[in-house]
């Protein structure tokens, strides 16, 4: 049989490596890296390889499900959007709108409609309460954002490519491929720092993979980085090392960071960190002598005890070091096609505020939007007032990737109407009474916006879907959800025409008039909003006003992609800031500093520290149904130093159990000098041993949860980002 060879872009995760798949029928054969992808240039992790197991998965699901009872039958998309509309109006006329929620999984980023369409989604429902991955994952990083530079998604990156010094603090590009950091083969760049004479510092209580591949690893206790980068920041003030370069006209706060870091020398960090003082100063030195720098913290700077702290020190120390929007340093992405995140948000259109409402049980302040996501097991379980008894998840397992996810778990039958858009029934789709299956990524075109705002290129794929589905597209599910959220019915829906007022919107905040460009296109959806996106992105043709400009059918034509170069220094264009200045120093976040000099004061608790972490072979949950990256040795483990576990009485190979206040689990024991002692590892997105899903593989390798030992109470407080890394357990042999 003939094999047809189609190109695209891995959606995964965001290194978009460039991929070459080929085909038999309608059969994935093989796939393999694209050699001659403009971005990528032939790199590929494990993970892109598997996209045709993931299409070809029995156990995804193709048409809704709906719920009788215990039993799950499969139903028409007419029956289901029937059944949607009949419990959602039902809760809603019984307690009212408030009573309704959802919560918007990290997939979402990555794929091609719901990434476009979650915005239309939110507006439209009008939900007036939302829960996100995000309060999980970044929210630190957002919320500095915000208030430094004016928008949360316009999230500074390390330009790798050109820089003579990394530090690396928090993250792990080894096992993510780099996360609000996107540059194919990170590994490949590290080897190239130092080839041309660089140096690449990685500051992490577990020697990674990525430590093993840099200059030196600085082991730090997990939650304490805020105060090693506060002691950097007196370092550069005390030793006169402060210098910043091409943005020193726009900073406002110098002095205010100076006052701040008087009182936190590295003599005053150091036993808390346990970084020597002199290993502070000579970090210090070394960023602002090198001809450029750039200081990069990732999830585990912004799910920590201080984790807003933390995200917003490390962009200090780079502007503090002349390391802010100039090559080598840390710069903003310029991509060919915006996304929606990159457009004013109406909601602050008077400035940021924050603590608009409270939630309703705990009395947790909202931070852009958003209270933490372990407020939602108790908004479902508390009876009273506004108790939540709708539930819709979009691309998302809370019940594995939750704080206290126990309590989760208990709650969600609790509720009289839950649907999810998933392409599985998982831990959390199982106790849903819908389940509306999307497109799996061969089954839709791709084209990244959200990722290339921090992307180290302005480069742009466009990949045609390879198998064309005969059902409706996220972005249409999205759509009619919305509208029946909205009060109205599946009849008086018209998602053609919804679509239509979305467009011409996108169009009018983009200076084009929606009824000139009405006759370009024969087709509604995310494509004829990507197309929309490149003709008015930097490299656009704005519909024939700059007749060399991009279009969607330039990526058509070439596909292979379209690289239109490095990053470049763009800061003084999306400043928004009231000020219309960089604020180094906002009162928000440094009112949080007391709260981290009564942790130096605090001292070392007797209790070991847990922390999560990643494997190349893993994608958070939903990728442990794929047999070829489930092989191997078991990585579900508990990593312990050797000092600990003899202390403990623990052994490698035996099963040890590890509690928190929250819960215990009984895991097995990996011995390991890799962590420093005082911290042990599990990793994240197992625990796939729940009855009533239909995950035939993870089943076979269930793990164990690591977010049930992790207190929902805890929150970084001026994020309400949860607290995953650092959180204190008891370990004892079984």
């Amino acid at each position: 049989m003939t094999r047809e060879i189609h190109l695209r872009t891995c959606p995964l995760c965001e290194a978009m490596c460039g991929l070459e798949v080929q085909v038999e029928g309608d059969r994935v054969a093989l796939i393999r890296p694209d050699r001659d992808d403009v971005w990528s240039k032939g790199f590929v992790c494990p993970k892109g390889t598997t996209l045709g197991h993931l299409h070809h998965d029995p156990d995804r699901l193709r048409t809704p499900m709906i719920r009788d009872g215990e039993e799950w039958r499969e139903a028409t998309w007419d029956e289901a959007f029937a059944r949607c509309e009949e419990l959602l109006h039902a809760v809603m006329e019984r307690h009212g709108k408030d009573a309704v929620t959802c919560y918007i999984g990290n997939p979402t980023a990555h794929n091609f409609s719901l990434g476009r369409y979650v915005g239309l989604f939110v507006a439209l429902s009008a939900l007036s309460t939302l829960y996100s991955a995000g309060t999980v994952d970044q929210w630190p990083k957002n919320v500095s954002c915000m208030l430094m530079y004016g928008n949360m998604w316009w999230i500074p990156a390390p330009d790798i490519q050109r820089t003579q010094y990394w530090l690396v603090m928090g993250g792990n590009p080894q096992a993510s491929q780099g996360s609000l950091l996107a540059c194919p083969d990170v590994l490949g760049e590290i080897d190239r720092i130092r080839e041309r004479g660089g140096k690449v510092v990685v500051v992490d209580p577990r020697r990674t993979g990525t430590a093993d591949r840099a200059d030196e690893w600085v082991p730090i206790v997990p939650g304490t980085d805020a105060a090693l980068l506060l002691a950097v920041c007196h370092v550069l003030f005390e030793d006169s090392l402060v210098d910043l370069g091409d943005v020193a006209g726009i900073v406002n706060g110098v002095d205010d960071v100076r006052r701040l870091a008087t009182e936190f020398p590295p003599e005053r960090v150091a036993d808390t960190c346990r970084v020597p003082a002199e290993t502070i100063r000579r970090l210090a030195h070394e960023i602002a002598a090198s001809p450029s720098a750039a200081v990069y913290g990732r999830i585990g700077l912004c799910n920590q005890e201080f984790g807003t702290l933390a995200s917003w020190l490390v962009d200090v120390v780079n502007i503090l070091t002349g390391n802010f929007d100039r090559p080598g340093g840390l710069m903003f992405g310029n991509p060919i096609a915006w996304g929606a995140s990159s457009l004013p948000d109406p909601q602050w259109a008077e400035g940021v505020s924050f603590g608009r409402w409270k939630s309703r049980v705990r009395g947790a302040p909202e931070v852009l939007g958003q209270v933490p996501l372990s407020c939602l097991a108790e908004e479902i379980a508390t009876p009273g007032a506004g108790q939540l008894k709708a539930l819709v998840t979009i691309a998302g397992n809370p019940v594995i990737s939750a704080p206290d996810a126990g309590r989760l778990d208990a709650a969600l039958p609790n509720l009289e109407c839950m649907i999810s858009v998933d392409n599985y029934l998982n831990e959390t789709t199982r106790h849903a009474d819908v389940i509306l299956p999307g497109l799996s990524a061969l089954e839709q075109p791709h084209f990244d916006d959200l990722i290339t705002m921090w992307a180290s290129r302005s480069a742009g794929n466009f990949s045609p879907a390879i198998f064309p589905p005969d059902r409706p597209a996220e972005w249409e599910i999205l759509t009619r959800l919305a509208g029946l959220l909205a009060g109205m019915t599946n009849a008086d829906i018209d998602v053609g025409a919804i679509d239509d007022g979305y467009f011409a919107a996108l169009c009018e905040m983009q200076g084009v008039d929606p009824a000139l460009v009405a006759g370009a296109y024969d087709s509604r959806g995310p494509e004829r909003m990507l197309d929309l996106q490149i003709r008015t992105g930097p490299f656009g043709d704005r519909y024939g006003e700059h007749p060399d400009g991009l279009t969607l059918q330039h990526f058509r034509d070439q596909p292979h992609g379209i690289d239109m170069g490095p990053m470049i220094p763009r800061v003084r264009e999306l400043l928004n800031t009231p000020s219309g200045k960089i604020e180094l120093a906002p009162d928000y976040i440094t009112a949080d500093i007391p709260r981290l000099a009564t942790r130096l004061e605090r001292g070392d608790s007797a209790q070991l520290l847990l922390i999560s972490r990643r494997h190349v072979r893993s994608n958070n949950s939903w990728m442990h149904n794929v047999n070829v990256l489930m092989k191997g040795k078991d990585r579900c483990t508990l990593l312990i130093h050797p000092d600990d576990a003899a202390r403990l009485g623990v052994e490698d190979t035996k099963l040890a159990r590890v509690t928190s206040e929250a819960g215990a689990v009984d895991v097995t024991v990996e011995v390991t000098d890799e962590m420093m002692p005082g911290v042990v590892s599990l990793p994240h997105g197992w625990g796939h041993d729940k009855p009533g899903t239909r995950l035939s593989v993870a089943s076979e390798y269930p793990g164990v949860n690591n977010n049930l030992l992790a207190p929902g109470r805890l929150v970084d407080v001026p994020s309400n980002n949860a607290i995953v890394n650092g959180i204190p357990v008891d370990v004892a042999a079984v």
